[in-house]
């Protein structure tokens, strides 16, 4: 791409070319910035509609991991032809009701036929051009925000085999389905700068783009981050999906642990996610206000470190 396109000549592309992010940002003028992404992926659950449900939460996390509001949305799914068609109408209804609950609309989209269904968005979202959240933004002495457990990989790859209870999918289920529109909202009111969401590269993948975007090292405390009630069960059965491994093979030299983290407790830390949290810096004064308000919205997050000066990421119990 930098080989085809020079960034000097698209001064107005705040984000995409020199430091690739969550999603590309195009700023229109002084006070509105064009963000879009896109994401698709191939079920991670059995419920057509909760599937279209967290494809759609996934493709709008992107807009919000850059501070931004999602104004509108495209369809984007391949679908087996002898498949019922009730089924992909169940998928797209999924879909374009997390997207109504995200207060943007689906304007249309596009399909092909495959083997295998794979569902998602293109999604264009607004946000001020100087209130950007990026993966480059963290600065030292803030602290680091969580606002979903993790999980999801191993306990939908478990429920896959059939080793997962069902209750502890229904809950990964629920957490894959919510928005991260209250966490970005209050984030660019209480001044964040720095922050991503956790999906596919997991945990520490994401979190080492942050620090090596931010010049900053990351401590985190494995004791204070969360995980849904089924990780560890479904850990134990070592159900990780393939991507889980990969993002160790990727991330695991920008990472130091304490002595005493087991082989579990990391496979989880780089476990693939699917619509996981945002993972924040917020400016340490701030955190009163950043929990009072989502308190206020029925929504949770976990202070789980700091940011300091250097680089990579320390992990203690």
């Amino acid at each position: 791409m930098r080989g085809i396109f020079d960034e000097a000549d698209y001064p107005d592309l705040l984000v995409g070319l020199n430091a690739p992010d969550d999603a590309a940002v195009y700023r229109l003028d002084d006070s509105r910035a064009l963000i879009v992404t896109t994401d698709f992926f191939t079920p991670i659950v059995d419920d057509p509609y909760d599937y279209g449900a967290i494809a759609a939460a996934n493709a709008l996390s992107d807009v919000y991991a850059m501070g931004g509001q999602p104004l509108l949305a495209l369809n984007l799914v391949a679908f087996p032809p002898d498949l019922p068609p009730e089924i992909l109408t169940e998928v797209l209804r999924g879909s374009a009701e997390t997207v109504r609950e995200a207060g943007a609309v689906v304007a249309g989209g596009h399909s092909i036929q495959d083997k295998e269904p794979k569902v998602g968005l293109a999604v264009v979202g607004l946000a001020h051009p100087e209130r950007l959240l990026t993966k480059g933004g963290a600065q030292p002495g803030e602290v680091l925000v969580l606002t979903k457990p993790l999980g999801t990989g191993v306990i939908t790859t478990a429920a896959k085999n059939d080793e997962a209870a069902p209750g502890d999918l229904a809950e990964a289920v629920g957490w894959m389905k919510r928005l991260n529109r209250a966490a970005s909202e209050l984030a660019v009111e209480v001044g964040v700068r720095g922050a991503t969401d956790i999906t596919g590269f997991g945990f520490l993948g994401h979190a080492a783009e942050m620090a090596e975007r931010s010049r900053v090292r990351l401590r985190v405390r494995l004791s204070e981050i969360p995980f849904m009630g089924g990780a560890f069960p479904c850990a134990e059965k070592w159900a990780f999906p393939g991507g889980s491994s990969a993002n160790r093979a990727a991330y695991e030299s920008f990472v130091r642990f304490e002595e005493g983290i087991t082989e579990i407790e990391k496979m989880l830390l780089f476990d693939a996610q699917t619509s996981g949290g945002l993972l924040m810096a917020l400016p340490a004064a701030q955190i009163d206000a950043f929990r009072g308000g989502m308190t206020a919205r029925r929504e949770s997050c976990w202070v789980i470190g700091e940011v300091a000066a250097g680089e990579g990421i320390e992990v203690s119990r």
